[in-house]
């Protein structure tokens, strides 16, 4: 690409170099381009002019002399002739080269203008040159009424392909798919790779046209188009397009910048939509779906606001022995004390962290709060933590479980890590890594939600867990269906043969404890032994109950010296 012309060569300032066919020529000190050139010119015209006046007076005397001896050459004039000569061939040179060099810089300026409005690969247009027709097209649309569609096109499953096969057959399928869509838009449309495997394109259409309708067939047309197998070399791809839909009337009074921002937001939520409804399809801008997206992008942020802020905070529900009435332990829960929504729960907020990456964060937070709450309570009770799906497919998270215990100077067997089936589905060999690790430092490991899966019986046979806890259905059910009880009495025998003590959570009502006081032995928990509680409203709930731990003169010291 040649160099970009600088503000002294566009004014013709000395001493600076021009790019020629890719080498650089530097101009001779003190004189421009323009003033080079007109010396040239100035020497070839004096030599013609000395060539004719001298020409035909020498010429005849010299032929004649050369021919047939004759004397009576002038030979100062001859000379002359002969520099003469040398000049006009000096100066055609000097022409020859000069139409060179200046077909060369037309063509490296003609090239550098293709590589800034276009994508290399697909020789469509980039997202600059785009940005500037978009504007151009929609001030000519509304000087005419007519309306814009615009369609953004993603292609699905391309970084698989391209992964597996390389990036020269991953250039191969955005070369093809490209060529397909171009083949399927009307002369008039403009097509451009905004980059990666996105392109975009825009549809110009007259007054009275079925915007709509027209738009809506070339979609379809162009999915259809990119779907078809792709062969490149001795593989074969195999891609499909999720594509985002809008359209609207442009009139005189919008200005370029409205137009192509209602567009370009509107498509993109489209996209969005189609990517989220399954890909492989095309889905029109909805305002219905907009205020979901903004909804959703105010949650992410406001969760990442609220980590930072310290908005999230352990709660604990009470763990019972059925048969005594014993509190045994409890079960931390997740709640965000939000300033602006209230006191959610972690329905709401664990599935966007869990996707947005900040579960391990949120999740580490949260224990590191639990344990220093625990550590004041007393030694016989246990603290339960669910552990995120995604915090299973880390495999330092033991190493980094095993520190805030340490830190926190809580006995490991005081610790139950609770496992939800649905978790296990994935990576089993690194699940049953984790749980050996964290069992052989005395850790206890429940499995959550039992019942709830295919695998119930399998995943107990193949991993070690020290509890279970059953499926709230199931216990919801006890009292008014058969099956439930059946199951609830089969799940208890199980664990009686298998030496794996039992528990039940979501009992909320008096005729669910009878029930399963008739079923056997377990431990049990749900609002019937209250709501859960903030850790300041436990501590005190379990000094009146005299369950907090004897003062620590090591801890305390630490924290005084802490404090100092």
């Amino acid at each position: 690409m040649p160099a970009p012309v600088s503000q002294h060569e566009q004014h013709g300032e000395p001493g600076l170099a021009a790019v020629v066919g890719g080498r650089i020529a530097r101009a001779v000190p003190g004189t421009t381009r323009t003033e080079r050139d007109l010396i040239a010119l100035g020497i070839i015209l004096a030599a013609i002019i000395l060539f004719a006046g001298t020409g035909s007076s020498v010429l005849p005397h010299l032929i004649r002399h050369l021919a047939f001896g004759e004397t009576g050459v002038d030979v100062l004039l001859t000379n002359a002739l002969l520099l003469n000569i040398a000049l006009i061939i000096f100066g055609w040179r000097r022409y020859v080269d000069l139409v060179r060099e200046v077909a060369a810089r037309r063509e490296a300026e003609q090239a550098a203008l293709r590589l800034a409005d276009t994508d290399p690969l697909t020789d469509l247009l980039n997202r600059r040159s785009f940005d500037a027709t978009m504007a151009r097209l929609a001030a000519e649309t509304g000087a005419q009424g007519g309306s814009l569609a615009l369609m953004l096109i993603d292609l699905d499953r391309f970084k698989s392909a391209n992964d597996a096969h390389g990036h020269h057959v991953g250039d191969a399928v955005l070369i093809e798919a490209a060529r397909r869509a171009r083949a399927r838009l009307p002369a008039e449309a403009v097509l451009a790779r905004l980059g990666g495997d996105e392109f975009a394109a825009l549809v110009p259409f007259v007054r009275g046209a079925d915007c709509m309708n027209q738009t809506e067939r070339l979609a379809h047309a162009i999915g259809d188009a990119i779907a078809l197998p792709i062969h490149c070399d001795d593989h074969t791809v195999v891609v499909t397009a999720s594509i985002g839909l809008a359209c609207t009337p442009v009139t005189p009074d919008m200005t370029a910048v409205e137009v192509a921002d209602r567009l370009i937001t509107r498509a993109d939520v489209a996209m969005y939509q189609a990517k989220r409804d399954g890909r492989s399809r095309h889905c029109w801008f909805d305002p219905v779906i907009e205020e979901a997206m903004l909804a959703r992008n105010a949650l992410e942020q406001a969760i990442r606001d609220g980590l930072q802020n310290g908005e999230f905070r352990p709660y604990y529900e009470k763990q019972v022995d059925l048969a005594s009435g014993a509190i045994t332990g409890f079960e931390m829960l997740a709640r965000w004390h939000s300033p602006d929504r209230g006191v959610i729960g972690p329905e709401v907020f664990v599935p966007v962290a869990e996707e947005i990456g900040l579960m391990p964060e949120l999740s580490e937070t949260l224990i590191r709060q639990a344990l220093a709450d625990a550590r004041d309570w007393a030694p016989h009770l246990t603290l339960a933590i669910n552990i995120s799906p995604v915090q299973l497919h880390d495999p330092w998270f033991a190493q980094r479980l095993l520190k805030l215990l340490v830190e926190a100077r809580m006995p490991a067997n005081r610790l139950d890590i609770e496992i939800t089936e649905y978790s296990l589905t994935e990576n089993l060999p690194m699940v049953r890594a984790l749980i050996t690790s964290l069992r052989n430092q005395g850790v206890r490991i429940s499995l959550d939600d039992f019942g709830h899966g295919a695998s119930s019986l399998a995943h107990l046979r193949m991993l070690p867990f020290d509890r279970i806890k059953i499926d709230r259905n199931f216990i919801a059910g006890l009292g008014q269906s058969s099956d439930s009880a059946a199951i609830v009495k089969a799940i208890s025998s199980l664990g009686r043969g298998m030496d794996l003590p039992i528990t039940a959570e979501g009992i909320e009502s008096t005729e669910i404890l009878k029930e399963l006081r008739k079923l056997g032995t377990f431990l049990g928990q749900g609002y019937i032994y209250g709501k859960p509680l903030s850790a300041a409203d436990l501590h005190r709930e379990l000094a009146e109950l005299n369950l907090l731990a004897e003062p620590d003169p090591d801890l305390h010291d630490d924290r005084d010296s802490r404090s100092a």
